[in-house]
Order: structure tokens, then sequence, then C-alpha cells
């Protein structure tokens, strides 16, 4: 099982839509058993596919309890090959919870489960907090793979050197199969800023780069209030044709 952690430090750059879209697309396009973790207290993956709720076990649970029944933390979704573990305000509880916690390891939490979950699935997507807290910590220990959206604005680049700083140490202390697969713009305009910025980021060698990036369109915002990843809200719009193209890239890596 490939496990992808999608993160950036900054807020607003379509991380959580672009975790949800990831995961959709690999499901139904690509016929993946595809589980998303939300990994985010605010629950957003959760609520755009309607399994936001305060009474089923989610993100929390694998955070604090021990042996666990992984049954009781997954739910389904509307679509056939996509599960999904959610969250709520209960995660930041949790999050102190286990930094209170020096009975057992803290860091690998995520892991233990996703081991044990290992032949259910094909890809398992992370969609983190902007933030480097104890549940991120975890996320990148199970993964394999890390995936940063950017929004090209003045602050793009706020947090990006933290976080792969952050990705190196996991690499080098816990996880060494961990592997920075690169960023991809989002929210993209044809305009100066966006050309601009899209072309030093390609040239430069510090933060490797997807070719492919995701154009900005309403039917995104709209797709969030439908509760419907973007393929099926609207596949014809330029943000469905980019997500399918971004895809298809990783796989080919």
């Amino acid at each position: 099982m490939k496990t992808i952690s999608v993160i950036n430090l900054k807020g607003g750059v379509a991380k959580t839509i672009s975790s949800a879209n990831i995961a959709h697309i690999l499901s139904e396009v690509h016929g993946f058993r595809v589980l998303i973790i939300d990994n985010d207290k605010q629950g957003n993956v959760s609520k755009l596919f309607s399994r936001h709720s305060y009474e089923h076990k989610g993100t929390e649970t694998i955070m604090t309890q021990r042996n666990i029944d992984v049954a009781e933390v997954i739910q389904t979704t509307q679509y056939e090959k996509l599960d999904i573990i959610a969250a709520n305000m209960n995660l930041l509880k949790a999050n102190l919870e286990v930094l209170l916690d020096q009975s057992r390891q803290q860091q690998t939490r995520f892991k233990k489960v996703l081991e044990s979950l290992e032949s259910d699935y094909d890809f398992c997507i992370i969609d983190n907090a902007p933030d480097i807290n104890i549940s991120t910590i975890n996320a990148l220990v199970a993964s394999t793979d890390v995936l940063i959206p950017i929004k090209v604005d003045d602050f793009a680049f706020d947090g990006l050197s933290e976080l792969k700083e952050q990705i190196e140490n996991t690499k080098e202390d816990l996880n060494p199969n961990l592997t920075f697969k690169g960023c991809f713009v989002t929210q993209y305009v044809k305009n100066d800023v966006n050309l601009q910025g899209e072309e030093w980021l390609n040239s430069q060698n510090e933060y490797p780069m997807f070719k492919t990036h995701i154009r900005r369109t309403d039917k995104v915002d709209e797709s969030t209030f439908a509760k419907m990843p973007i393929l099926e809200y609207s596949k014809r719009c330029g943000a469905a044709k980019d997500y399918l193209e971004l895809v298809e890239e990783y796989l080919k890596m």
C-alpha cells in the first residue's frame, strides 16, 4: 500500500480539495482500493464526503487508544472503492493527550494501524492540517510519499523550508522509506504573478515540482457545497482535467 501525505504549513492552498480529488480519481478512474484519512481537526475532507460526525470514532481514536478494532473507525463513502477515517475537533484534544502519554511511542500510532490494513487497500491518502503537530508527524512516519500543494502568491513559500526539514528529519530518524515526491501549483490563473511564480518554481532545484498545475475555477468551490469530488460535479472543467493529469503524472513516477 502506498501512503501519500498531502501537506502544507500554509492554509488556503487547496490541500483538502486536492486530497479528496486525488483519492477519488485513484479509486473511481483507476480502480484502486483507497482509504482517505482526515488528519485535520476541522474535518473538512470528512464533510466533503458527508462523514463528519461526533458519534463515530475516527482519527482521534487511532491516536489515543491501544489495540483498536480498525473496523470501528473506517467508514464507507458513496464510492465503492473509497473509504474514510473521519476527524473532528476531538483530534485537538487527542494530540494533547498523546504528548502527555509517555507510556508508549508517540510517533508510530498511524503506522501500526496502517500496517494492519496493508492488504486491504492500494493507496492511503492523508489530508493533514496546516501544522506540524504530533498527528502530522505520525502521518509522515506512516507515509511513503509527500505531496505539497502551493498557491502562487506573496506568501507561497512560507514554511516550505521548515516542512522540507521536517520531511528530511523524519526520513533520517523514523521512516527511511519516505519520499518527497514534489509540489504542485493550485488555483492557477494565467496572469503575470502565476506565470512568473511557476517559472521560478520550475527553475529552482530545492523543491521537486510536478509539471501539472491545477487551474482556478469556481466549479471547485461549488463542488464543496455540493459535497462532491470535482470529477463528479463538473468533469469538463479545467480543474477536473488537471487533477486527472496530476494523478497520471504521479502514477508514472
